[in-house]
């Protein structure tokens, strides 16, 4: 269905704009729109995701969130305005570059952060159709543009010319090294079982009369809690934040940073965490298919309701690690990625293939996940 609406939208700008513009300026004003259609959603959620985890936190620990920043003074809008005001603040504050900083270097590391953590979500879907770049290798893509947000943080510890930010960059290069390789194992075999590198063909592989049981986190459970754990790690989120320990390091790569170039740092982080939640969703939770059978009426409908309901989920786990562990020391955080992520993911990836082999992958219940690959 929305494959359709979305063909009909397509025609529909090109008779009605077509020979006014022409066609190469009309492509050029649909792509823009596509962009701006996902881009200014995702900065708008990344600005109010943060008073939310601000509010649930403090619920968690039995103590108010923000709750005085209103709009015109209209009470129970108490707190909304809270994310404005912040980035009014940041947008007001000076930026200071260190002296013996490398200038061009300590403004370009923001940018080489934010760009690609904006950047990936052109091969994300949210519906059939409803994706900016429908890329049949669109997962590759997804790991090509996540591991180049490490660059940023790399070149803003060393451009800084302070130990703290160099020493806070080395200790985030290693963390992300380290996770990406198990993050990158969860995913062969979540690649394994869709026969796919592309998104919306991924959620298609989870689809059919038995609802949420033919998602591929039940056999992949181990990939998934990896996946989810190791993006945790990846975006530098407590309790595995210790390129920012404030106790030792100050800030890590930020400590120099003010104003809006320590906050497009925020801006990555955020965006980096909704695109592990919505990955997760895609590969492991069935996407915007419905947890409940076809057979159900309305409810078994597939939706972006049930995409957004997912993703938000896995996004208020964010802050429920956040809220309930302590930060853990380094080598624990080594230890955990190098001897039991990546054995974990490697063993299981063999017992994935031992499940799609023929006759087993014909056997209940693996015939609920693999029978329908055929010849594949």
């Amino acid at each position: 269905m929305f494959d359709t609406i979305y063909s009909t939208l397509d025609s529909g700008f090109m008779n009605a704009l077509g020979p006014a513009m022409g066609p190469p300026a009309f492509a050029t004003a649909w792509a823009l729109a596509k962009v701006v259609s996902v881009v200014v959603p995702l900065l708008i959620f990344v600005l109010y995701f943060q008073l939310v985890e601000r509010w649930v936190i403090g619920w968690m620990q039995v103590r108010r969130g923000p709750n005085r920043v209103t709009f015109f003074g209209i009470k129970w809008l108490g707190g909304f305005a809270q994310p404005i005001a912040d980035a009014l603040k940041l947008l007001l504050k000076e930026q200071i570059v260190p002296t013996g900083a490398n200038r061009w270097l300590f403004l370009l590391a923001p940018a080489l952060s934010v760009a690609p953590a904006m950047a990936v979500w052109a091969v994300v879907p949210f519906m059939p159709g409803w994706v900016i770049a429908n890329a049949d290798a669109g997962l590759l893509v997804v790991l090509a543009l996540t591991s180049m947000g490490v660059y940023g943080v790399i070149i803003a510890g060393w451009a800084s010319n302070s130990k703290y930010a160099f020493l806070g960059a080395m200790r985030s290069a290693a963390q992300v090294v380290s996770y990406e390789i198990a993050m990158g194992f969860a995913l062969v075999g979540g690649l394994m079982a869709a026969q796919t590198m592309n998104l919306s063909q991924m959620v298609a592989k989870q689809d059919g009369a038995y609802g949420f049981a033919e998602w591929f986190f039940i056999p992949l459970f181990p990939l998934f809690m990896v996946h989810f754990i190791a993006g945790v790690a990846e975006t530098n989120r407590h309790p595995f934040d210790v390129a920012e320990g404030e106790s030792e390091i100050v800030a890590g790569p930020l400590v120099e940073y003010s104003g809006m170039t320590w906050s497009l740092f925020f801006l990555a982080e955020y965006a980096n965490m909704l695109l592990v939640a919505t990955i997760s969703t895609i590969m492991f939770l069935g996407g915007w298919l419905s947890p409940f059978p076809h057979s159900v009426p309305v409810l078994g409908a597939p939706s972006i309701f049930w995409m957004l309901v997912k993703m938000m989920t896995l996004m208020l786990m964010f802050v429920w690690i956040r809220a309930s562990f302590p930060r853990y020391r380094y080598d624990q955080i080594m230890r955990l990625g190098w001897k039991v992520f990546i054995p974990i993911t490697i063993v299981w990836i063999i017992v994935v293939g031992v499940m799609m082999l023929d006759p087993v992958r014909n056997w209940a219940p693996f015939s609920i996940w693999f029978g329908k690959l055929g010849g594949n």
